[in-house]
């Protein structure tokens, strides 16, 4: 069996989005003739713990930890210190909104001074035990997967002194991501990120995409060949058959459900509206309506809803483990996966679209229309993305799903979402392993 090193910030126990594909990787990789070696901080900063992850993890997974120095976490312990609100430090820093004098300054110190981001100190002491663990454990290939992009510098470096291939795995673009320009950088600071995003791309071996837009945005500024493998979902996650009792019924619940983190740039407030006029206007979904948030959901959000007037049809579960997670999706009405509100969020594929897809339920996007999410939903026939502000297809919309639901009707066409299974995938992502290492040879 080959080995491969990968390199990845996020690991269970750490949970979220981040984690997964990685994991499912590993998981099945054995399968593919590949053992997952594992190299992962110690002391990551978790905003998620999901323990129920750890058993994804494959007997033939070697782990490998040392620690890591975390900005992050000295700064929250500061911001709560100096009396910010725990707004200040929740979800995603990068987008706090109003963001006082403190976390402007915070903001332009980790914008200019880590780079390409806090986890840079983890750079140097990961290649020198690198280099030192592989000449007992010796691997036949390297993978990294960002961001954070730190892991692509060490990939980088290592593969350089070492002689190795190496494979950057973006699971989200670099310089073109949608937080880049809200990090108060210095032209000069930009121009190094620029150097060094192109440096990755053409000393990388091959570069994998998970979206169809950001492998044409890499494969435009590089020689270096670009491979699309989009995220997934596992079968063994969702069991036989449709959780048919979610199609409706006029006795039964019409629930709306958002899983994963939900920040305050994707607060879809015109949703909000659309709900609340029609519960005012009709007592009955008033009495039905369940809006469901499972996941890590940002104080705005919930704010927007009680502003809206919906606190007594909101149901905030918090962050579950992602076997809960996936419950909730089947047994849902309708899914609901708002973008950030950001040009960049058109090349985007949000991971969990693909669980999404796989729970057989509606999906309203809320986002460009014509971006890669959008391209998926309409292909596959089981949803569609409208506008942020297009108030009145978002009320039809509504209307249509909550008229099927009364009916015991809100179902899904059925779609061949083979392309999207972990195993697919891995075997695609093992095929790629295999080409690089014999063109080594």
């Amino acid at each position: 069996m080959k080995r491969v090193l990968i390199i990845s910030y996020y690991w269970p126990p750490t949970g979220g989005s981040g984690v997964q594909r990685w994991v499912k990787f590993a998981k099945y990789l054995p399968q593919e003739g590949w053992q997952p070696v594992i190299y992962t901080p110690e002391n990551p900063e978790q905003l998620a713990v999901d323990a129920s992850l750890e058993a994804e993890v494959p007997a033939e997974a070697e782990i490998v930890k040392t620690r890591i120095i975390e900005p992050y976490e000295l700064y929250r312990k500061f911001l709560r210190k100096s009396g910010h609100g725990e707004a200040a430090v929740e979800v995603n820093p990068v987008n706090a909104q109003n963001k006082s004098l403190l976390q402007k300054s915070a903001m332009w110190v980790r914008g200019n001074l880590f780079r390409p981001d806090p986890r840079c100190l983890w750079i140097g002491p990961s290649v020198r035990f690198l280099k030192n663990y592989l000449k007992d454990h010796p691997v036949d290939l390297i993978v990294s997967t960002g961001p954070p992009q730190s892991m692509h510098m060490i990939g980088r470096r290592l593969s350089l002194e070492t002689g190795l291939p190496w494979i950057a795995d973006f699971r989200d673009p670099w310089t073109k991501i949608f937080y880049f320009k809200h990090l108060s950088m210095m032209p000069s600071t930009q121009k190094w990120h620029q150097r060094m995003e192109k440096k990755v791309l053409d000393d990388a071996s091959a570069v994998v995409a998970v979206s169809p837009l950001v492998q044409q945005e890499f494969q435009a500024m590089t020689q270096t060949s670009v491979e699309l493998i989009t995220n997934g979902f596992d079968e063994c996650d969702f069991p036989e058959g449709r959780a048919e009792e979610a199609a409706g019924g006029p006795d039964k619940d019409f629930v709306i459900t958002h899983t994963g983190l939900f920040a305050a740039d994707g607060n879809p407030t015109v949703l909000w509206k659309v709900l609340a006029d029609k519960c005012k206007a009709d007592d009955s979904f008033r009495n039905h309506l369940k809006i469901k948030l499972v996941g890590k959901t940002d104080s705005q959000i919930t704010g927007s809803l009680e502003a809206a007037g919906l606190s007594d049809n909101v149901i905030n579960l918090g962050y579950q483990p992602h076997a809960v997670a996936v419950e909730e999706q089947r047994a849902a009405s309708l899914l609901i996966l708002p973008l950030r509100k950001e040009p960049e969020y058109k090349a985007v594929l949000p991971g969990k679209l693909f669980e999404y897809l796989a729970s057989w339920r509606p999906v309203l996007g809320i986002g460009q229309t014509d971006g890669a999410m959008s391209i998926i939903l309409n292909t596959t026939k089981t949803g569609l993305v409208l506008d942020w502000n297009d108030e009145m297809s978002i009320a039809r919309f509504i209307e249509l799903c909550w008229q099927r639901h009364l009916k015991g009707e809100l179902t899904v066409e059925d779609a061949d979402l083979t392309q999207f299974t972990r195993k697919e995938l891995t075997r695609r992502m093992a095929a790629l392993f295999d080409r690089v290492t014999t063109q080594k040879d």
